[in-house]
């Protein structure tokens, strides 16, 4: 232990510490439970694969609960506050579903580690296990969130829309300082999961008035499969899978069925029609001519920047006792 008593060594240790905590992002860091509650991850992990064996719809539901949250006040777990006009109750949260998951965590940490796990922290958590169980990547998630007290529904008008142009998206996206490769890879989420024939019925119908009077960017083989899925008389509530073929499978083909022409979703199927976009979907398909993208690398590295959207840290909000309602 020479070194230790070395200025040169210490201060060397310190700049170490220092760019290794600000790589985690702004507070945030890798193993911040492992003295105070080093439990903790388990806990999450283990009560995410408990509902998950009894509902595997559940895991789309996580991971677009925690973009839900960051993209509103940042990675606070505001998105779980109880209350009229909160987050919650906003018309692109109404369908939102798990909060019964983070509810369960939260309980069995509250009693292995009282006051000590965030709320935020265990969204961020649970959206990462729950990509794992659908065949997904893992990665290091950074922890060290605190809990927001604000959550208003006035405050959800700049989620990413269904019918968004790529502008848009890349505005919306790139005002929480996330780039335009971030903007499609995490769109690449949509590999798992459903969507309400309300939310891209309007494509099938009278979109234009030639033709079969569908969105001529939609494969025109696969326009009737739709329209029998939808038909234009009902509710709207029916679910169609945002993955074609794969939608329990964490994988690429959302990407392949995209640039086929088999993108559910208006602001989706745009990620190919847009040459901004259409290169990082070429890319992570791995076309020839194109540098390849890993996708499950670059998922984990972009999940990972956007979990660090607008955290709160040190003094900054508080360690909520229960996640829907602050202490």
């Amino acid at each position: 232990m020479e070194g230790c008593s070395n200025p040169t060594f210490i201060l060397s240790l310190l700049l170490l510490t220092i760019a290794t905590t600000s790589v985690q992002g702004h507070g945030t860091l890798v193993g911040f439970y492992s003295r105070t509650c080093p439990q903790a991850e388990s806990i999450v992990q283990s009560t995410v694969q408990d509902h998950f064996q009894s509902n595997p719809s559940i895991a789309p539901k996580l991971l677009r609960m925690h973009f839900h949250d960051c993209f509103v006040q940042g990675c606070d777990a505001s998105i779980l506050i109880d209350g009229p006009s909160t987050e919650k109750t906003a018309i692109p949260n109404i369908n939102l579903r798990g909060y019964e998951v983070i509810d369960d965590a939260k309980s069995q940490l509250e009693a292995a580690c009282p006051g000590v796990v965030s709320c935020a922290d265990i969204v961020s958590l649970a959206a990462r296990d729950a990509v794992v169980l659908t065949g997904g990547p893992s990665w290091q998630v950074p922890t060290g969130r605190r809990d927001g007290r604000i959550s208003l529904e006035s405050d959800t008008a700049n989620l990413p829309g269904f019918g968004d142009s790529i502008e848009t998206q890349k505005q919306k996206f790139s005002d929480k300082g996330l780039n335009t490769q971030d903007l499609v890879t995490l769109v690449g989420g949509h590999t798992i999961g459903t969507s309400a024939c309300q939310f891209f019925r309007n494509r099938l119908y009278n979109f234009t008035t030639t033709g079969n009077g569908a969105d001529p960017s939609i494969d025109a083989t696969f326009v009737p499969q739709l329209q029998a899925l939808c038909p234009s008389n009902s509710d709207g509530t029916e679910r169609v899978g945002l993955d074609t073929g794969s939608p329990n499978r964490f994988d690429t083909s959302f990407f392949t069925n995209l640039k086929n022409g088999r993108g559910i979703l208006e602001s989706d199927q745009k990620l190919w029609s847009d040459a901004s976009t259409r290169t990082y979907v070429k890319s992570i398909l791995g076309i020839r001519g194109l540098p390849g993208l890993k996708f499950n690398v670059e998922f984990g590295k972009s999940m990972v920047k956007m979990s660090n959207i607008g955290v709160k840290t040190g003094t900054e909000g508080e360690i909520r006792r229960v996640c829907s309602a602050i202490n």
